[in-house]
């Protein structure tokens, strides 16, 4: 005579695919928001410098790209309107520094005429931005 009826151990199967599915998306989303850089359309090659000072204020950038195109904070700009564009930059607040990005293969006149519209504008601080030598 037999008591005891032995049932079957049932196993347990875990679906993992709706975990994939959400680990998924959080590494989407996470690769996507942390990619966000303060960066000008134009990629630019800056030169060296072995003394290089860190600005912790948010001036107005100038960027000179290779071929010789000028941007005001990523806007691209003609070097002849640079001047007034800057001084209507100027009337928005009362910082009057610029920070100039120049391509270290841009043509030295290049340079110069940007930094003389940025003079002409009334700047009362000009930084050249660098990369520290490594």
């Amino acid at each position: 005579m037999q008591l005891r009826t032995h049932k079957r151990k049932r196993s347990v199967v875990i679906n993992v695919t709706s975990l994939l599915d959400v680990m998924f998306n959080l590494l989407l989303f996470f690769m996507v928001s942390t990619t966000f850089l303060s960066t000008p359309a134009i990629k630019l090659e800056l030169p060296k410098a072995s003394h290089a000072e860190v600005i912790e204020q948010r001036p107005i950038i100038v960027y000179v790209g290779v071929d010789g195109t000028v941007y005001l904070n990523d806007e691209p700009v003609n070097v002849a309107l640079l001047s007034a564009a800057l001084e209507g930059k100027f009337a928005e607040g009362d910082e009057r520094s610029v920070v100039l990005q120049a391509d270290s293969r841009v043509s030295h006149g290049t340079v110069v005429e940007v930094m003389d519209a940025i003079k002409a504008a009334g700047a009362t601080r000009l930084v050249v931005s660098t990369e520290p030598v490594k």
